[in-house]
């Protein structure tokens, strides 16, 4: 297992790309809209992990609820799993609790969240990199 990528929720993805570029010094390798999960995003890769950046598209989706929430900062932390279906079953028999299951995204790569209440405050994705 490892650190796929850190996901941090921003307002304004243009000026966070200012920070995260001119003053960290990474590279943007993807930017796009997601409109099934309501983002447009950015990808920066730092050492063999990515820093996800991700603006919502609708400030009442759940990543503009949660920045009227909690301000920006981290969303969740992402780690790449070779089974995600393995991976969850094994959370979910040690009690942690699965939001909204099993899906597949526009990649055709598996992915699921762990509830921050089972993760010790943390949202959790597992994402699955065979």
């Amino acid at each position: 297992m490892r650190i796929q990528h850190i996901a941090i929720a921003v307002n304004d993805l243009d000026a966070a790309l200012n920070f995260y570029e001119h003053a960290l010094g990474l590279t943007v390798t993807e930017r796009r809209e997601v409109p099934e999960e309501g983002v447009e995003i950015a990808f920066l890769p730092a050492g063999e992990s990515l820093v996800e950046l991700l603006r919502p598209l609708d400030p009442e989706n759940t990543i503009g609820q949660y920045l009227a929430r909690r301000g920006e900062g981290m969303h969740h932390i992402c780690f790449s799993v070779p089974d995600v279906e393995a991976a969850a079953a094994r959370l979910t028999a040690a009690g942690a609790q699965l939001i909204g299951g099993i899906k597949t995204n526009a990649h055709g790569i598996r992915y699921c969240f762990i509830h921050p209440k089972s993760s010790r405050g943390v949202l959790i994705e597992l994402y699955e990199e065979g």
